[in-house]
C-alpha cells in the first residue's frame, strides 16, 4: 500500500535527490510539541479497548467526512451531552468505517490511516468492507498484547517528548501520576486558557470561579484575575510545560490602559456580554500572554481563525471538537500590531503564528516572520495539514521569511496511530521541496542535507524548548 517514492517528486533525478535526503531524517525521533492526545492514556498505560475506538471515535478529520455523507455521528459512537443512545458495539463501528473508506481517497488522512495500518499492523491491503472483519481481529488482537499499550506504542514510535493542551483549570492528575510512576517517557502539558479568557466560552463565569478557588487570587478583581494567572502557569511548568496555546476567533491584540483593562474585565464578567467588549478582551489578553511569557519563557502560539463550532445542532448535540470548525479570513498586520508595539522586539519573547488563512502566508505573514525577532511561522495547520498544504507554505513563505524563522512541524492530533505518519509525510513533503531547490540552483546540495534534519526535528526542539 505504501509505495516507497511516495510524495517525491517525478523527475528521476530529483526523486533521486529527495531519497537520499529522506534516508538521513526518516530515523530521527519524533518531537511532538502541540498536540492533543490524551494524557490519561500515558498514565493509566491500559490497553486501546478497540479499534473502534483507537481509529474512529476520537479522530474528528474521521468522523467529519463520515457525517458530511450523512453518517449519524451516534451511528460512530459520538457521545452526546444528553446522555442520549449511541452505537456502542465496536465490531459495528468498524464496520460502517470500512463500508465507506472510500470517502477519504486521495485525503491526507488516508494517507495517515494506511500508514499506521501497514506499520503498526502489517497490514498492506486497503481496507473496505469484504476485509474489515480481518481487520478488526488483527487490530484487536494486537491492542491486547503488552507492545501496544500507550507507553510501549510511545516508545517503538521513536517519540522523544510529547505536548498534551490542558486547560488552564485542569488539575494536572495525569500528569503527576506520569511523573509519580517514574517511566522515563516525556509526555508535557501545555496551558490552554481558552476557558478563562474568552468571554463567550461556555460556563466563563463559573470558570472564572474555579480559577480564583484553586489559585487562592480574588479573580474578580484584575489584578487578581492576572495573578491567577500566573500562577497556574507555573504550576504548568512544574509539569514541564514550555508553551501556552490560544485558540481565538482572530489574531487581534490590544494593548489598553490599565485602568481600561480593570473597567473591561468587569463589563465581561457580567453574564450578558457584548461582542465587542468580548472581542477586546480575548485581544488585551493575547497581550497580557506575551507580557507573563517574557516573565516565565513559555512559547506564545496563537492559533487564530477557526469559526468554531460553526454546526450549531452538531455542538448542541456533542459539544466542543467534533469536526464542525470552518476557516476563516484573517487580518495580521494590524491585528498584532498593539501587540507587536508592546513586545515584538523583546528577543525574549517567542510567539508562534499559526493561520487557516493561506491567503496571509506571502502577503502578511512571512513578512512579519521576517522583520520581528520575536515572530515565528508553525507549520501548515489542520486543514492544510497535508502534502499539497505544506508544499504551499513553503512555497509561499521562503522567499521572505527563510526556513529559520518557521519551526519544525508539529502533528496537532488527537490520533495517536497517525503520529508517525503524519511526521513522515512532512519528512517526505520537506525533502521534496529541498531536492527541487537544489536541481533549480537556488540551494546547494550540503545546504539542503544540513537543512533536512533541521526542519525534520531541530527547529521544532530549539522553537519550543524542548
Amino acid at each position: 500500500m505504501l509505495h516507497p517514492d511516495r510524495l517525491f517528486p517525478a523527475d528521476p533525478a530529483v526523486r533521486a535527490l529527495a531519497r537520499k535526503l529522506y534516508e538521513t531524517v526518516k530515523d530521527l525521533p519524533i518531537i511532538s510539541p502541540h498536540g492533543h492526545t490524551d494524557p490519561r492514556w500515558y498514565a493509566e498505560n491500559a490497553p486501546f479497548p478497540d479499534p473502534a475506538k483507537l481509529f474512529v471515535v476520537p479522530d474528528h478529520y474521521v468522523f467529519r467526512m463520515l457525517y458530511s455523507q450523512g453518517i449519524r455521528l451516534e451511528d460512530l459512537g459520538i457521545t452526546r451531552l444528553d446522555g442520549g443512545a449511541v452505537e456502542q458495539d465496536p465490531r459495528k463501528i468498524w464496520r460502517l468505517f470500512a463500508a465507506n473508506y472510500h470517502l477519504f481517497r486521495a485525503t491526507p488522512t488516508r494517507m495517515w490511516l494506511d500508514h499506521a495500518f501497514e506499520t503498526l499492523f502489517g497490514l498492506k491491503e486497503r481496507l473496505s468492507s469484504k476485509n474489515a472483519e480481518h481487520f478488526y481481529d488483527v487490530i484487536d488482537a494486537a491492542l491486547k498484547t503488552e507492545g501496544f499499550r500507550p507507553r510501549a506504542l510511545f516508545e517503538s514510535m521513536n517519540i522523544e517528548v510529547i505536548s498534551t493542551t490542558d486547560a488552564a483549570i485542569d488539575d494536572l492528575k495525569w500528569h503527576r501520576m506520569i511523573r509519580d510512576s517514574g517511566w522515563k517517557g516525556r509526555v508535557v502539558p501545555a496551558y490552554r486558557p481558552d476557558a478563562v479568557v474568552d468571554p463567550e466560552f461556555r460556563g466563563f463565569q463559573q470558570n472564572i470561579e474555579t480559577l480564583g478557588q484553586i489559585t487562592g487570587e480574588d479573580t474578580t478583581t484584575w489584578t487578581g484575575y492576572l495573578a491567577a494567572h500566573m500562577k497556574r502557569r507555573a504550576f504548568f511548568k512544574s509539569f514541564g510545560a514550555t508553551s501556552s496555546d490560544h485558540g481565538h476567533p482572530s489574531a487581534q491584540t490590544a494593548n489598553l490602559a490599565p485602568s481600561d483593562a480593570a473597567a473591561l474585565f468587569t463589563r465581561v464578567l457580567k453574564h450578558t456580554v457584548d461582542p465587542a467588549d468580548a472581542e477586546l478582551f480575548r485581544a488585551q489578553m493575547l497581550t497580557e500572554m506575551a507580557r507573563m511569557s517574557i516573565d516565565d519563557g513559555l512559547v506564545l502560539q496563537i492559533h487564530p481563525g477557526s469559526f468554531r463550532n460553526h454546526n450549531g445542532q452538531v455542538f448542541e448535540a456533542f459539544g466542543r471538537d467534533v469536526g464542525a470548525d470552518i476557516p476563516s479570513q484573517t487580518d495580521y498586520v494590524r491585528a498584532l500590531k498593539p501587540l507587536l508595539d508592546a513586545y515584538g522586539n523583546d528577543p525574549r519573547l517567542s510567539i508562534i503564528l499559526f493561520t487557516l488563512d493561506e491567503t496571509a502566508y506571502s502577503r502578511e505573514l512571512a513578512p512579519l516572520a521576517g522583520h520581528y525577532p520575536s515572530l515565528k511561522l508553525g507549520p501548515a495547520w489542520w486543514f492544510f495539514d497535508a502534502p499539497d498544504g505544506m508544499r504551499r507554505f513553503r512555497d509561499l513563505t521562503t522567499e521572505t521569511a527563510g526556513f529559520y524563522n518557521t519551526v519544525g512541524f508539529n502533528d496537532d492530533t488527537r490520533a495517536f496511530p497517525s503520529i508517525p505518519a503524519r511526521h513522515d509525510v512532512a519528512r517526505r513533503v520537506d525533502c521534496a521541496f529541498l531536492a527541487d531547490r537544489v536541481s533549480t540552483h537556488r540551494l546547494d546540495e550540503d545546504e539542503a542535507f544540513e537543512l533536512a534534519p533541521d526542519l525534520a526535528y531541530n527547529l521544532a526542539k530549539a522553537a519550543y524548548k524542548l
